[in-house]
């Protein structure tokens, strides 16, 4: 069974205007996908669609039109053959911080709003109309998609835990869908990214130096790791037609320290 053929068809990318979703964007339309970039960016999420020659649009992740005005606009391309949910965001906090004051509610509502809730909002209307598509292959593939966790997801850090949960959901909901989704062949799978360099960093000096610090506490290679290796497994996730229904590590190895 060769590779799921993706020329011709249509992908989402969430979160596609920078970062690992950007990568990711770039290697869907090298494999031959019109990309749809959904993101709240415009400047920059304008700037990957035009180049890319996919479509920009403004999209919450958590919001029911969004994501069906996102769809839409994904199926008038071509048939909508995958989606990569890399939206997401973290907010810092301890359970109760060292004046014993709790964690503000609102805030853990959030994260879980944005990464698990709207992972979960895009990943059923993006299969919806996967659904209707003509199957590509014997087996009756009609897409795939990735959603985006964390190494946080196992080993989460002392002020993780909005950040944690939310991802801990990704994972957790994986297997089901995919079991959900088999019966119309949709294959779901999850990244789980350890230490990748994106432009949550910052730049210049101080920044190249922190990351290198960070680095170190990498297996091995003792780097962080770049938005393309990253996009690599996604990509393998997607053209691979038996992979489904799995969680993978891409880490270099690395288990987080509790800080």
């Amino acid at each position: 069974m060769p590779r799921m053929n993706l020329e011709g068809s249509s992908s989402i990318v969430t979160g596609g205007a920078s970062g690992i979703g950007e990568a990711c964007a770039r290697q869907l339309a090298d494999a031959g996908a019109r990309v749809v970039i959904a993101d709240l960016n415009e400047e920059k999420g304008q700037a990957v669609a035009s180049e890319l020659g996919g479509l920009f649009v403004k999209c919450d992740v958590s919001s029911v039109e969004d994501a069906q005005t996102t769809v839409a606009a994904a199926a008038e391309m071509g048939p909508l053959r995958s989606l990569v949910n890399s939206a997401g965001l973290g907010f810092a906090g301890r359970t109760i911080d060292r004046n014993n004051v709790p964690f503000e509610l609102k805030n853990f509502e959030f994260v879980i709003k944005v990464n698990l809730i709207g992972s979960f909002n895009m990943l059923s209307q993006a299969a919806g109309a996967m659904a209707q598509t003509d199957p590509v292959d014997d087996d009756g593939s009609r897409g795939a998609i990735v959603n985006m966790a964390s190494a946080a997801a196992f080993d989460g850090q002392i002020g993780q835990c909005a950040y944690s949960a939310s991802k801990g959901g990704v994972v957790g909901m994986t297997l089901p869908i995919a079991r959900d989704l088999a019966a119309v062949g949709i294959r779901v799978n999850t990244i789980a990214p350890g230490l990748i360099d994106t432009p949550i960093y910052g730049e210049g000096e101080q920044s190249e130096a922190f990351k290198a610090h960070l680095g170190q506490s990498v297996l091995f290679p003792k780097r962080l790791g770049s938005g393309e290796e990253l996009a690599f497994g996604v990509m393998e996730c997607i053209t691979n037609p038996y992979m489904n229904g799995e969680t993978i590590r891409l880490d270099g190895g690395i288990r987080m320290p509790p800080k």
